[in-house]
């Protein structure tokens, strides 16, 4: 999504802006549990509508011309010509099981706007629709961009398949540069430059608003390739993939010495250069990577917390990691982990007083804020409240397409939400999260958006006790879908070679009864917290339902009233006890 936070320090004071922010985990197949290829992805913005897109598979007769449509505002930036034939997307999963995820960083800020004419959300789309694999994407995204012109900020993409992960990094170029008698000076050129790094197989990676390519293996012409060499990136050999200029521009910028001698071109870093890390970046944005890592691995990533709090900016993590036992990480594993507000580390958002009595690990915005002349931060976390929709992409290589990628979806704050399995190919989208259905502005009583905020924001105000119910729910239904789609693994193996159009029905239908049943079970679960909870009073239950008096007219007997948490009392003491001390 369009730049979801960007942090800067400018002479010395912390400022953030905060539109929305994003975050990806990447899992290559060789670090699962069984093989999976695993994408997540949280859309958050405060002006997000949570809903499913849905881009069907299209034949266009010759001629045919695409209307390129800027993401974020709606803005119609051009036309290029649409290709013979389109594959269907499922949100950001197509019917190959190539997902793609971005996260903004913005970059240097004479390059955040790219002079040309197609923006991140229509790489995105476009390459989801025309490419059956990770390399085809990047090819796809790279001849675009060299012939219309990029048009957005810096932005890093997760591009994963059944087989492979990568991770694209990519900047325009700003306004075009001229010389003293207005002709375009020699090295410069429109569109953007990027580099694309394959994520070795055993590991995982991730991103979160932060450039995190550094430095690259240069141009060997059998792992690694340039813009130019575009043919080859289909070469198994091939780990490695940047436009041509990507060093050359940065020199021609002033943002990497032209001396080659004293700045060789082997030590340049992509992140380094057109992203420079800072306290922010590193608190705000690595430190959501690094929860990530410290799940995966807690015993390695423990050494890093230094360089996720901001406080020792050159102890930077590497680019990908190894997980400590890749059979505890699955579709569950990575739904946890997009549930996290760093919970057992020194930033949990759960101990402070910012958590109030229920310890709740949300902070309202701004998210910097200045007291007595000091300069503060809220931590920003995987899991916000702001999120408009969140995925798990699972891309298995041994099952059929159709059947193999499971697009794990939902809306609202992941943590107090349901991934509802969506299959990559299906072609009928549930009513409770198709577009239309409900906006920002618009209350509907149908839609999976408003039936998961309304329990999200009340779980808010008594967090700690309960978040425990929605907890149960998470567990029940996304366990059952999980056995489900096991158990289903070699009837609908059959079913979709002898007939795909009758798989496609049952996949159809499970989705669809799985979003219909989640969003009744999250009706039902928001009137019992409404009723057990009501006026800060706690009813007590008996064999599952509320203990009521043996009066005429039945009443709940008297509810519970438990105490604030201790540290809470002490805190109200210190901050005004003289005042209400009892006597």
């Amino acid at each position: 999504m369009k730049k979801t936070f960007f942090l800067t320090l400018l002479m010395g004071l912390l400022t953030i802006s905060t539109t929305m922010a994003c975050t990806n985990f990447i899992v290559t197949k060789g670090a699962s549990k069984d093989g999976s290829c695993f994408l997540t992805y949280a859309a958050d913005s405060h002006s997000l509508y949570g809903e499913l897109y849905y881009h069907p598979a299209k034949d266009y007769p010759a001629g045919t011309m695409m209307d390129i449509v800027e993401w974020d505002t709606g803005k119609l930036l051009g036309q290029i010509p649409q290709v013979a034939h389109t594959y269907s997307v499922i949100g950001n999963m197509n019917e190959w099981q190539l997902a793609i995820g971005e996260t903004t960083y913005g970059g240097i800020e004479m390059l955040e706007q790219g002079q040309g004419m197609i923006d991140y959300g229509s790489l995105i789309y476009i390459a989801l629709q025309r490419s059956k694999n990770a390399r085809e994407a990047i090819k796809v995204i790279a001849d675009l961009m060299a012939t219309y012109g990029y048009a957005s900020e810096g932005e890093s993409f997760s591009i994963v398949d059944p087989n492979e992960a990568w991770i694209m990094e990519i900047i325009g170029k700003g306004e075009k540069m001229l010389d003293a008698k207005g002709k375009v000076v020699k090295g410069w050129s429109n569109g953007a430059v990027w580099v694309a790094r394959r994520i070795p197989d055993g590991y995982v990676s991730g991103h979160a608003n932060q450039a995190r390519i550094t430095t690259f293996p240069l141009r060997d012409g059998k792992t690694s390739i340039t813009s130019k060499e575009l043919d080859k990136i289909f070469l198994p050999s091939v780990e490695t993939v940047y436009s041509e200029d990507v060093i050359s521009f940065a020199r021609l910028k002033g943002l990497y010495p032209k001396d080659t001698k004293a700045a060789p071109d082997a030590q340049f870093s992509f992140c380094d250069a057109y992203a420079p890390i800072n306290f922010g970046a590193a608190r705000g944005c690595e430190a959501r990577v690094w929860a990530f890592y410290n799940r995966v691995n807690p015993a390695e990533a423990a050494q890093y917390e230094d360089y996720a709090r901001g406080d020792n900016l050159a102890h930077r993590f590497p680019l990908w990691f190894k997980p400590a036992d890749k059979n505890k990480i699955d579709a569950q594993f990575m739904m946890a982990a997009m549930r996290d507000h760093y919970e057992g580390t020194t930033m949990d958002m759960t101990k402070d007083l910012g958590a109030g009595p229920y310890q709740c690990p949300y902070r309202w915005r701004p998210m910097t804020w200045s007291i007595d002349g000091k300069n503060y931060i809220h931590e920003r976390a995987t899991a916000t409240q702001q999120t408009g929709f969140s995925f798990v992409a699972q891309c298995r290589s041994w099952l059929p397409n159709w059947f193999g990628g499971v697009f794990w979806f939902s809306v609202d704050d992941a943590a107090s939400t349901c991934y509802v399995p969506m299959f990559c190919g299906i072609n009928q989208i549930p009513m409770e999260y198709a577009e239309g259905n409900g906006s920002m502005v618009e209350y509907s009583n149908t839609a999976a958006f408003w039936t998961f905020t309304k329990v999200s924001n009340f779980v808010y105000s008594r967090y700690s006790d309960m978040i425990k119910h929605v907890n149960d729910k998470q567990a029940y239904w996304e366990g059952k879908f999980v056995k489900e789609i096991n158990d289903m693994g070699s009837k609908m193996k059959d079913l979709c070679e002898k007939n795909p159009e009758q798989a496609r029905k049952a996949l159809n239908d499970y989705s669809v009864n799985a979003a219909k049943n989640v969003c009744a079970d999250w009706n039902d679960l928001f009137i019992y917290l409404l009723v057990k909870y009501n006026d800060g009073n706690v009813k007590k239950e008996e064999n599952g339902k509320f203990k009521v008096t043996n009066t005429k007219v039945p009443q709940c007997e008297f509810p519970d009233q438990p105490r604030y948490r201790d540290e809470w009392y002490r805190m109200i003491v210190k901050d005004c006890g003289k005042n209400i001390q009892a006597k």
